[in-house]
């Protein structure tokens, strides 16, 4: 998948948490972040912070890779 903006890595998140048959409140429990800021980074929100945008990544299993175009 190809990210472009804040909303594509929330729709990744969502994606892969419902193929885990996870919910939020669990990976937030698992990645030690709030329910509110799991629920923003789903939808989107532009200003997460990175670096714990990458611990709900890691919780599930996401890797980020970089090419150049």
């Amino acid at each position: 998948m190809t990210i472009k903006d804040a909303k594509d890595i929330g729709e990744l998140v969502r994606r892969r948490r419902h193929e885990l048959g996870l919910t939020q409140t669990e990976v937030a429990e698992v990645a030690n972040v709030n329910l509110r800021f799991l629920s923003e980074l789903e939808r989107g929100k532009p200003t997460a912070r990175f670096e714990t945008v990458m611990r709900v990544l890691a919780t599930l299993g996401i890797e980020l890779e970089a090419d150049y175009r």
